[in-house]
């Protein structure tokens, strides 16, 4: 598509690596303008703030709020000629059914998506047990997950992606573990997060990452976490609207409510 206008926003503020990393890359196939937070925003969903101070920055905008802030401002307001929304790239890998509701990241792009605009969330899955707590990832790593994004950015349009799907959900392994493969997956309906008492206080675990960091995972063939282990770019296209499924059964007890 020529002469695209791309807006790129994140959750982990505008001064992150992986931030900068995608911005440059956007930048040799559209003009990008970013409208993104000014501090780490990370697993707030689509959290919406009543109002949020806005500054100009080198590369846009900065918003004292959040990823879905900065989209609605920036499609509404900033820069309301965006042809597509890209959030990311992300810190830690937005991978999982369960995951894509409480991701700031992904929450941009489904956030896009209600104003009309397709989007892509990307991500860099770390391998670590504990990639919360890793040492920081230098600029180079980010390459197979920006470079995968901004070719399926420059080429969604005119293949008709974005008639049929409202956003992607990209997640790439760092570039020392890339098969220099991409695979169309499904989000692992997989889920293993759980908690654990002590006393007065629970704290909340979550086993997959060691799992995934040991080559030993429950995802079946076709998700996108075992793409990941595989080395591959994961892509999920993905709808945003949580559409609504017909069931005769439901069907039949809302005849019968006479509440």
């Amino acid at each position: 598509m020529d002469g695209l206008d791309i807006l790129v926003t994140n959750d982990d503020g505008i001064d992150s690596v992986g931030f900068h990393a995608l911005y440059e890359e956007l930048s040799t196939i559209g003009s990008v303008t970013a409208v993104a937070p000014a501090d780490d925003q990370s697993a707030v969903g689509r959290t919406v703030s009543q109002s949020a101070e806005i500054s100009e920055h080198e590369l846009g905008y900065v918003i004292e709020g959040t990823p879905s802030d900065c989209v609605i401002a920036g499609l509404s307001s900033l820069v309301p000629e965006t042809d597509l929304v890209v959030a990311g790239c992300n810190r830690g890998a937005n991978m999982g059914a369960g995951v894509l509701g409480r991701s700031g990241t992904v929450s941009a792009a489904v956030e896009a998506v209600f104003h009309g605009v397709p989007g892509i969330a990307t991500s860099m899955y770390i391998p670590s047990p504990s990639w919360e707590k890793a040492d920081p990832v230098p600029a180079d790593q980010y390459q197979p997950a920006v470079a995968s994004t901004a070719y399926l950015a420059d080429r969604a349009f005119e293949t008709g992606i974005f008639d049929d799907v409202d956003y992607l959900n990209i997640n790439a392994p760092v570039a020392d573990k890339f098969s220099g493969e991409m695979e169309i997956t499904q989000p692992s309906e997989v889920y293993e997060l759980s908690s654990k008492q002590d006393g007065d206080s629970i704290s909340l675990y979550n086993p997959i990452w060691e799992k995934l960091a040991s080559g030993e995972i429950p995802d079946p063939e076709g998700t996108d976490r075992r793409a990941i282990l595989n080395g591959r770019v994961s892509v999920s296209p993905l709808d945003g609207s949580h559409a609504v499924q017909s069931h005769d059964g439901m069907a039949a007890l809302a005849e019968q409510f006479s509440g």
